[in-house]
Order: C-alpha cells, then structure tokens, then sequence
C-alpha cells in the first residue's frame, strides 16, 4: 500500500481513544442480563475473562501488522494473494457495514421504547447518517477527534452510578464460582460480542504515528473498557435480584431511573440523549473502516465508497422495524464478529507466521 502522509496522521497515545470507544456502544445499556444467563451473577468474571483474551487479540493483531507493514488488506493479500485476499477483506468491509447498522438501529430502539415511541427510523438514521458522513470525510484525525470527545465528555456518566450504593447488596455475588467451568465460558462468548469493534485497528494501523508503539496504548484503551464494563456489571448485580435481572433488558438505563437531583427528575433522559455522542464515533470508525477496506480493493474513490455505503446502511435500517428483526440483525452481527475475531484472527496469525518464515527460506 502507498505510505500515508504524515500531515494524516494521529499521534501514538490516541490509539486509546480509538480502541476504547469502538468498544463502547449500546451494549453497555443492557449486558449485564445476557452475561447472567449462563454463569449467573459469576458472569463479572466473565467480563474479565473476554477482555483478557481481547488483550491477546490485539497483539496478535499488532504483530500482523507489523509484519506487513500495513493494514487488513495487506495482511489477506500476503496470505491467500491478491484475488483471494480481497474476497476476505471485502467479507470483513460487510461486517463492518453490518456494525454501523447494528449500532444504529439499536440505538434507535432505546430512544423509540423509552423516549419517543413514534420517532421515524429512517428521519434518525439519515440525520445521524449525515452528521457521520461529514465525519468521515473529514478523514482519520476528524474522526479520532470526535472518538476523544465521545470518551471524555460523557464520562460523567460514571459517577451516577453511585446512587445505587443505597440500594445495592453486594452479597448477591457470594458465593464466589457457583457456575461450572463451562457456563463461565458461555458467558464468556456472550460478553465477548459486546466487546466487538476494536478490530478496526486493522485498518487504522497505518494512520498511527509509530504504529509499532501505539500497541501499548490500544491494551490500554482495552483495559480501560473491561474496567468499566466489569465495574458495571458488579453494581448490577448487587442492585438487582436475579429474578429482577432477568426481566430487564436494559439494566443500566433502568439503575439511572433511581437518580435523584434537584435540577431534573428523569435523568435517564439525559443518559439515552449524551449516549448519543457515545455511539457518535462507534459508527464513525467502523463506517470508515467499511469505505476504507472498499477504496483498497477498488479504485473508486474513497468519498465515492462512503458514499456508497451510508446509502446501503440507511436502506436496511428503514426496513429493520420490528422487534424481532432488531434480535436477529444483533444475533447475526454479534456471531459474524465472534467468528471473525476468535476464530479468524487466529487462523489469520499462524498463516502469517508460517508464510514469513517460508519466504526467508
């Protein structure tokens, strides 16, 4: 691939951002029940267990791209070579694709059940789409940028969570490993979907000033989301009963339910609008990372491919209406990027090794 220009570049420890709130999107309203299923109100080990092997992921992913000294594309290219390496990348620029539907359309869901219920999907999405759009365009540094305001403005956020302390029984986790081995797993897996997104350094490796440094600030950026995420889970089960847990599909939006301020009486209000710029730059990144596999396979015109892309995403997202539908995309999207990530990523590390040592010899 041609070199990037500096004046494109992002500086190293932006990496964090970049990674961090790929990670951090609707599914931190509503894991809290998926990760109970299996293992309990074990499942905060899960949590951990998921962004522990994340950890691992990434350096593989690093040592990849280090490798080649490029991005995706690059990789599936010295692997399989050109034809087969781009159907690859082309499967990974749908997947990407599918996240920025999926992010959306679950977002609006939240906003139509417990704000306005008669909000049009396709007004929000062409509205949210175009303010993406604009983003975008704006190239790598626009888009870091809005990651690093989606991080540090709406962290605040955390801070409410203190009200649960009054109503929390933190003996709800005791005792301690009362799930199996293989339940803890299975809740590993679920968690691990919500982890998805920061396999898009894939492609913005090559815009990182030193990229061969930045892979510190990236775990970083990985362990500040399993903190948080882990954090979250703890308060939850400590504040809801298992029962209670169960029935309740967003458990973070229903704990800010409890908060009591002078100044405003539905705080969960304010939560679902400042998740907004939180989602901002999770779809950002991975409608760029989308465009920017398609403009490496191609020759059309990277604007051409966003483009493109955010007229497809929109298409699906005004007909993706029901409830039913709104499962099965986040089913398919969570299996897709679990495939890709865990069993790929692998794959994709030991075919690299093996063909650098072949081509020494």
């Amino acid at each position: 691939m041609q070199p990037i220009p500096e004046n494109r570049k992002v500086s190293t420890g932006l990496a964090f951002f970049l990674v961090h709130s790929t990670q951090v999107g609707t599914g931190v309203l509503g894991f809290q029940r998926i990760i109970s299923q299996h293992a309990g109100y074990d499942g905060w080990m899960s949590v951990i267990l998921a962004g522990a092997f994340t950890q691992i992921l990434m350096y593989m992913m690093y040592k990849m791209l280090g490798t080649v000294d490029g991005d995706l594309v690059s990789i599936n290219s010295f692997v399989f070579g050109k034809w087969i390496g781009h159907f690859f990348s082309f499967l990974y620029s749908l997947y990407f694709s599918m996240l920025v539907i999926t992010i959306i359309r679950s977002y609006i869901e939240v906003v139509q059940v417990w704000m306005y219920p008669r909000l049009s999907t396709f007004i929000f999405s062409l509205f949210f789409l175009l303010l993406t759009y604009y983003i975008v365009n704006g190239g790598v540094r626009t888009i870091t940028g809005t990651a690093y305001l989606g991080t540090i403005l709406p962290s605040y956020l955390v801070l409410t969570f203190v009200f649960t302390f009054k109503y929390a029984d933190f003996r709800n986790i005791l005792p301690v490993f009362d799930h199996s081995v293989k339940d803890i797993l299975l809740s590993t897996r679920d968690m691990s979907l919500t982890y998805l997104g920061y396999e898009a350094i894939l492609m913005l490796y090559p815009f990182i000033k030193n990229p061969e440094k930045s892979l510190k600030f990236s775990q970083w950026g990985l362990f500040f989301t399993t903190t948080i995420y882990t954090v979250i889970a703890i308060i939850s089960f400590g504040f809801f009963a298992p029962a209670q847990l169960d029935k309740t599909i967003w458990a973070t939006l229903s704990m800010w339910k409890i908060v009591e301020m002078p100044f405003v009486e539905r705080f969960e209000y304010i939560g679902i609008a400042n998740w907004c710029l939180i989602i901002l730059p999770n779809v950002c990144i991975t409608l760029w990372c989308s465009s920017r596999v398609i403009k490496r396979i191609t020759p059309i015109k990277h604007r051409n491919t966003l483009i493109i892309i955010s007229i497809l995403c929109l298409g699906v997202l005004t007909f993706v209406d029901k409830r039913d539908q709104i499962n099965l995309l986040n089913t398919i999207s969570g299996q897709t990027g679990f495939y890709f990530n865990f069993l790929y990523i692998p794959l994709l590390f030991v075919l690299v090794m093996v063909v650098k040592k072949v081509k020494k010899r």
